[in-house]
């Protein structure tokens, strides 16, 4: 139920609409003065409010800017004679949501306040995914405790509340465009647009207007002005991915972007000024294309003010437990079942190389989660080709001393996972000392536990 404060210095005002309002189903709550309705805004959490202008010591306006200061987000209705038209306009300057002529039909008032308690609506739910969304790409949903993703966090919290340009390095299925969104929604610029774009998938003439817009006729086919995406990302950041393949052409326009803080719509003769923040990501080698002369020295400068490299899995196999549960984690809830995933099929996920990353590890679990025919993801569930890498990962160390320490790893990991990690737990099975179990752990390479 909407709650409605109405604030008049008249109590058979008050009286009136307070009955017609309470037909209508509204929570309502009065006051004579607006130092009283400030004491309820305080206290309750008002969704509209309606109030006089004229009114004594404390006037409409004043009283309007009081509970802006509460709480923003309250439709405020400014009731008005008609001689205090301009007053009223005035108040809406000010953050009145609308203004009413006395006297008036409920009909009218109850519009005004259908409307006003939808934008309150709007308002917060716009807020609520904001928050969402920002929780989405926080550091906690960075998965990961290896060392390269330590660095990686420690990074992202150093450059987020900058406005310097960043190129983010990484194989293809990295996560380049999660760590862009993590830096943007860490950022003072968080609550304005983040607009990615895949440099290499688009013709240049397509790229050039999509970028910067164009005016209707610049090309067959532009039928209307259109805004580009440094203009809708303007006080905003940008994401240009795979930067790499930019034409020579669009690299110099870019690169005059960077410089001049201005962008250029095609076909357009003016100049309009941008503030935007430029995240960059490629995977290829920008230094070597430099060499090479397919791509502009001064922007390589310009994008790698703050390089960020991402390690590919396989360079990080710690992290690849924590990310199976997050993806498992992420399936179950989807499909509303619980499913596990077993020893077996685990070591052969932590033996696969990954060429496609993290992108291929969250494709391959939810393969698994579909497939599997019970509750726990076997390794026979698994893509065929993890499997051959796997057995021919271990075909590789045929030397006996590599065959039992691969036994010996697979042996403790197996009694870490039966004793949820409890390091003396493991080292009672295992009939060694708690000492000796860590530095087994250290010989090994065993870090997820």
């Amino acid at each position: 139920m909407s709650k409605v404060l109405i604030v008049d210095d008249q109590q058979s005002i008050l009286d009136v609409l307070s009955i017609m309002l309470k037909r209508e189903g509204f929570e309502v709550f009065t006051a004579l003065s607006g130092e009283e309705a400030l004491r309820v805004v305080r206290n309750d959490n008002i969704d509209l409010t309606i109030a006089d202008i004229k009114m004594m010591p404390m006037d409409g306006i004043a009283l309007l800017e009081g509970i802006k200061k509460i709480d923003s987000e309250i439709a405020v209705i400014m009731m008005t004679a008609y001689a205090s038209i301009q007053t009223a306009i005035d108040a809406m300057k000010k953050g009145a949501f609308e203004y009413i002529i006395k006297p008036f039909k409920m009909d009218e008032l109850r519009l005004l306040i259908q409307r006003g308690l939808k934008q309150r609506s709007i308002i917060q739910e716009n807020r609520s995914l904001k928050q969402q969304i920002q929780q989405k790409y926080t550091f906690d949903q960075l998965i990961g405790s290896s060392k390269q993703m330590q660095d990686l966090f420690s990074i992202i919290r150093k450059v987020a509340p900058t406005d310097s340009t960043i190129l983010v390095y990484g194989e293809s299925g990295t996560g380049k465009e999660l760590v862009a969104r993590a830096i943007h929604y860490n950022s003072k610029r968080r609550d304005k647009a983040f607009e990615p774009i895949n440099c290499a998938a688009l013709p240049e003439s397509l790229l050039e207007s999509e970028l910067f817009g164009h005016v209707r006729g610049a090309f067959t086919g532009a039928y209307a002005d259109k805004q580009g995406l440094f203009v809708v990302a303007d006080k905003g950041s940008i994401f240009l991915d795979e930067i790499g393949g930019m034409s020579t052409a669009m690299q110099s326009k870019l690169l005059r972007v960077l410089q001049e803080k201005e962008i250029k719509r095609v076909g357009d003769t003016k100049q309009r000024k941008i503030d935007v923040r430029v995240i960059a990501a490629t995977n290829e080698d920008l230094a070597e294309k430099v060499k090479k002369g397919t791509f502009r020295e001064d922007l390589y400068y310009r994008l790698s003010v703050i390089p960020v490299e991402l390690a590919p899995l396989r360079e990080k196999r710690e992290d690849i437990p924590l990310l199976v549960r997050h993806f498992l984690d992420r399936q179950n809830k989807k499909a509303g079942r619980e499913r596990k995933i077993n020893p077996e099929a685990m070591d052969v996920l932590t033996s696969y190389d990954w060429p496609g990353n993290i992108r291929e590890l969250e494709n391959v679990i939810e393969r698994g989660s579909t497939l599997c025919e019970g509750d726990v993801i076997v390794a026979e569930d698994l893509p065929p080709r993890l499997l051959n890498g796997a057995d021919s990962r271990r075909r590789g160390d045929y030397t006996l001393k590599n065959i039992l320490k691969d036994s010996e790893r697979r042996h403790i990991r197996n009694v870490l996972r039966k004793t949820d990690g409890d390091k003396k737990k493991a080292a009672e099975i295992l009939a060694i000392s708690v000492p000796s179990l860590y530095r087994k752990l250290d010989q090994l390479d065993i870090r997820d536990f």
